[in-house]
């Protein structure tokens, strides 16, 4: 069960609706370091979680859950191609699992974050290229 209501419509609102203040500070840190990596990218909520877009795809989003929070990188490629960066966290095929005990590295989501804008930007230079 999720500890923000996904009904928000700003990542403002949904850090709001977390309860646990370890959790809520663990994400400011993680949209904080999103900015300043993706300067262009524009905040939204999407399916629920916090997300940010960039020329009108998605590009990341992060949740606080009931006992950890969840950082998505939006693509399956990004996630197989840092299995040895993560081998430390709790993954899926779209997601990256960290307890405020054991955050994400910033140097890691900048890693993740660069990468999703090179996919997306290769995706706007050969859009016939199918998503993954």
């Amino acid at each position: 069960m999720a500890s923000a209501k996904p009904k928000r419509g700003t990542i403002d609102a949904y850090l709001a609706g977390v309860k646990a203040a370890d959790q809520r500070a663990a994400l400011e840190k993680l949209r904080q370091t999103i900015c300043a990596v993706a300067s262009q990218a524009e905040e939204c909520i999407s399916y629920g979680l916090a997300a940010f877009r960039l020329n009108g795809r998605p590009l990341v989003a992060f949740g606080a859950w009931a006992n950890h929070c969840a950082f998505y990188p939006m693509s399956a490629a990004t996630l197989r191609n840092f299995q040895t960066h993560l081998k430390q966290f709790e993954t899926s095929k779209g997601a990256i699992r960290f307890t405020t005990d054991k955050p994400l590295p910033v140097t890691l989501v900048r890693k993740l974050v660069k990468a999703r804008i090179a996919e997306i930007g290769s995706k706007s230079i050969n859009p016939t290229k199918p998503e993954p």
